[in-house]
């Protein structure tokens, strides 16, 4: 039976959306999965996203459609990537998940498996608060949390700065959003998707 994962992001500057595409593929090598990734309605107007210098790097995943709330009712695996806003997920994806009411209260989600990852601007910025801000919606709605084991040994690299926890994967934006995601950081990425993905097949078997 095929296993159906949904990656739902938002993004501003592409990081997290790097670290979507990277979460993609590793839910892609498990077989059978089907995989579809959705981004969350934009709240910012145009000319905030000018200002902010967003546009261009928007244009970049301008293809990926956008997330409906009543979809998730249909996936086995759910992650979630946002940027971190003062070390709790950004207001865009709160809006998304605010609008789970119904799914909450029909128990919907029960039994699905969650994962988030995230993106910060600098080292220490809020990246594991943000995670787990995200993980208690899946608390919330029943669902079962996965983080990124340690067999994933990208997590342990001390050869470079890196994101990456047991919570979920993570990149450093810089603060001007001038550093990308890593190989070192899209690795983690990848293992989060396919260990997402293959929980959701064994809880669905």
């Amino acid at each position: 039976m095929a296993v159906k994962v949904q990656i739902v992001f938002h993004s501003l500057y592409t990081h997290v959306y790097q670290l979507a595409e990277a979460v993609a593929e590793g839910a892609k090598e498990v077989a059978g999965a089907e995989v579809r990734l959705a981004q969350v309605q934009e709240t910012l107007s145009q000319e905030i996203l000018e200002k902010m210098g967003a546009v261009e790097a928007k244009k970049s995943f301008a293809h990926i459609p956008i997330a409906d709330p009543q979809d998730l009712a249909d996936a086995d695996a759910i992650l979630l990537g946002a940027p971190t806003r003062y070390g709790a997920a950004c207001a865009q994806m709160q809006a998304f998940l605010d609008a789970t009411g119904g799914m909450w209260v029909k128990g919907a989600l029960v039994g699905k498996v969650g994962s988030a990852f995230t993106s910060t601007a600098s080292q220490h910025g809020g990246q594991e608060t943000t995670l787990v801000h995200m993980h208690t919606f899946f608390y919330h709605q029943g669902m079962v949390v996965s983080g990124v084991p340690y067999a994933a040994q990208e997590l342990l690299n001390l050869e470079e700065i890196s994101g990456g926890t047991p919570y979920g994967a993570s990149t450093i934006a810089g603060p001007r959003g001038e550093r990308t995601p890593t190989a070192n950081e899209l690795a983690i990425a990848r293992f989060q998707g396919k260990h997402v993905a293959q929980l959701a097949a064994k809880l669905s078997a």
